[in-house]
């Protein structure tokens, strides 16, 4: 479904977005060990979400990467749109190049369908709900 590029950008602004709420920066190391990720391979793939602005950087010692508050409304879907661009979204299920309204593959319809479901569920999964509820449920795990 997600290239793999997207699940570990999705992983990775996850894990930041735990890790900054209480304004620290995560460093691309610790975000690596943190979601076993190759360090270059996510290097690589922050680099780009920060320059599309989803993602905040500084440089330095004391640097890293983290999340404001503005950051913190972005979707999943947003961070799918980045990554893998629309075809999620708008694609056909098989993959046909020639699938359309007009000369629908064999699962055009209920693919379609599905697609919508896939981008609400994207579209309502916010980056601060998500972490929140990821903490809620740690805290149940841990009494």
């Amino acid at each position: 479904m997600f290239s793999k590029t997207c699940e570990y950008a999705i992983r990775a602004m996850i894990f930041i977005a735990q890790k900054s709420r209480d304004g620290d920066k995560v460093g691309i190391k610790e975000i690596a060990k943190g979601i076993d990720s190759p360090v270059h391979f996510i290097a690589k793939i922050l680099q780009d979400l920060s320059r599309k602005q989803l993602v905040g950087s500084v440089k330095g010692p004391n640097g890293g990467f983290y999340l404001d508050k503005n950051s913190l409304k972005y979707s999943l879907a947003d961070i799918v749109r980045v990554v893998d661009g629309d075809k999620l979204f708008s694609g056909c299920g098989l993959g046909l190049k020639q699938c359309s309204e007009t000369h629908p593959c064999p699962i055009h319809h209920e693919f379609g369908k599905i697609r919508r479901e896939m981008h609400a569920m994207l579209e309502k999964a916010k980056l601060g709900e998500f972490t929140e509820k990821l903490e809620k449920n740690l805290m149940f795990l841990k009494r």
